[in-house]
């Protein structure tokens, strides 16, 4: 299920959804139980939670606002997960345990939001908009056919937070489920799949965004390196051509292809993957500081992205990168994935704070961690930093360098079996969630708790909510009871 949810259980008699259903214990909780309220809480959330198929990260319980990561209306769906892929996902998942029929077409519903959201460029921006005013300023594939984009007309691919990754990556799951039999999902999925491809670098590198093809002769083939200086100070200079590590882009791009690889046998995925791979070799910074920046220009030297994002050596990004680095060896078997690891390993070592985690950025040439105040002014200390950012990261290095050493002791043939996935098992601990998740439910059948959203005006509201990442993991534990008791 979808990596990026936690959530939490509110307790409470009463919320403004309305009374919540009584209390049930595991083990008085039934399939027929746990069934109809997995019924309940799906026919709620698409009728009253969706746009036009698609989600939004929060809805207020009230169900007058909206939220992405920006305040929305009711036409906009949002692509970021926990909205409309990751619903999209636990839909599939759940069918996948249940083989509920009703599962499947909330699935199919969620895919047909973004078939209705995909750009001609091939993927998805940041959200999609149903109502016709608004569809208009877009270059929407099912809106325009065979015709061109229009003069002003967005049509611009993001790659930024997993946005398109997931949407490509929910839309190739739901086509294998289907046999690959629904002509337009199929169609659609591989169109964005050629596209992806279509915009990576010569280096293997992808852009945070995309919309046209580009000159290959404006991106030479180049070995990172170390400016002799950097400026200290945000110029506003546009980063969405340079090559993105940061949130991850690169790394759920490799992700994407592998998975494409597996689902399609093509080998052109495959060989994407590994150019994904081979930049993140080219990316690594000379010593002494032999990690990677969030995100490099043309010259390949570590870039300013936003005015908190400093040419700099990242503590947080590189961790991601060591750790897929890893994931190609175990797919490819090729040696040269896990060179870089020994010396980044070690760099990262001595780089910790004396707390043990790692600052986010690392000062080119000096090493030392960089900060910003909250007005955004560089400093190397890290007692004003802004709240919306982690400037300060948890240390993955021991599971790192565990894994590293376990690739490197196992034999060739047995470093990647394909995983079967297994039934679940009935336990006391999905019996609670089970029992828990029929609880919260409203009379109308929401799970609502406290939280915040914020307003179109700019304000953030604290009140009670219907979470996206909370459904997610309700429906997850209601569909993993229902297929472990069946």
């Amino acid at each position: 299920m979808n990596q990026h949810c936690r959530w939490w259980l509110l307790a409470g008699a009463f919320l403004a959804g309305g009374l919540r259903s009584p209390p049930v214990h595991g083990e008085e909780l039934t399939i027929e139980a746990a069934r109809g309220a997995l019924h309940k809480a799906v026919a709620f959330f698409r009728t009253h939670c969706s746009a036009g198929g698609g989600y939004v990260y929060r809805v207020s319980s009230d169900l007058k606002l909206r939220q992405g990561e920006v305040p929305v209306g009711p036409t906009t769906a949002w692509i970021q997960p926990p909205a409309t892929p990751a619903i999209g996902m636990a839909y599939l998942e759940a069918y996948r345990l249940t083989r509920d029929p009703v599962l499947r077409e909330a699935a199919r519903e969620t895919a047909g939001a973004l078939l209705r959201g995909q750009l001609v460029s091939g993927g998805w921006d940041d959200r999609i908009e149903f109502a016709p005013d608004d569809r208009a300023r877009y270059a929407y594939r099912v809106d325009l056919g065979a015709s061109s984009p229009r003069p002003r007309q967005l049509n611009s691919t993001t790659f930024d937070d997993n946005k398109s990754q997931s949407a490509v990556r929910f839309l190739m799951q739901l086509d294998r489920e289907l046999g690959f039999q629904d002509a337009p999902l199929h169609e659609a999925t591989l169109y964005a799949l050629r596209a992806f491809v279509s915009a990576q670098y010569p280096n293997g590198a992808w852009p945070q965004r995309y919309s046209a093809p580009y000159d290959p002769a404006e991106f030479p083939v180049l070995k990172a390196s170390l400016p002799d200086d950097w400026p200290r100070e945000y110029a506003g200079v546009r980063y969405q051509s340079y090559y993105t590590l940061n949130d991850g882009t690169i790394c759920d791009l490799i992700l994407t292809m592998l998975d494409a690889w597996d689902i399609y046998q093509d080998a052109a995925y495959l060989a994407a993957a590994q150019r994904g791979g081979d930049f993140f070799l080219l990316a690594q910074l000379p010593e002494p500081q032999p990690g990677w920046a969030q995100q490099y220009d043309r010259q390949m030297h570590p870039a300013w992205a936003r005015k908190f994002e400093p040419p700099a050596v990242t503590g947080g990004e590189s961790q991601r990168v060591m750790q897929t680095l890893l994931l190609l060896y175990r797919r490819t078997g090729e040696a040269k994935y896990l060179e870089p690891l020994s010396r980044a390993l070690a760099y990262y070592r001595r780089s910790l704070r004396p707390d043990g985690r790692l600052a986010r950025f690392y000062e080119l040439h000096t090493n030392r961690p960089l900060y910003f105040t909250k007005d955004y002014q560089l400093t190397y200390a890290d007692d004003d930093l802004p709240t919306h950012y982690a400037f300060i990261l948890s240390s993955k290095l021991d599971q790192i360098e565990t894994e590293y050493q376990r690739v490197r002791e196992t034999p060739r043939d047995k470093l990647w079996t394909p995983r079967t996935p297994q039934p679940p098992k009935l336990s006391e601990r999905l019996s609670r969630q089970a029992a828990e998740a029929v609880a919260a439910l409203d009379s109308r059948g929401a799970w609502v708790e406290a939280g915040r959203i914020e307003t179109v005006g700019g304000g953030n509201v604290q009140t009670t909510v219907i979470d996206s990442a909370t459904f997610i993991r309700r429906l997850e534990s209601l569909a993993e009871f229902i297929a472990a008791r069946r």
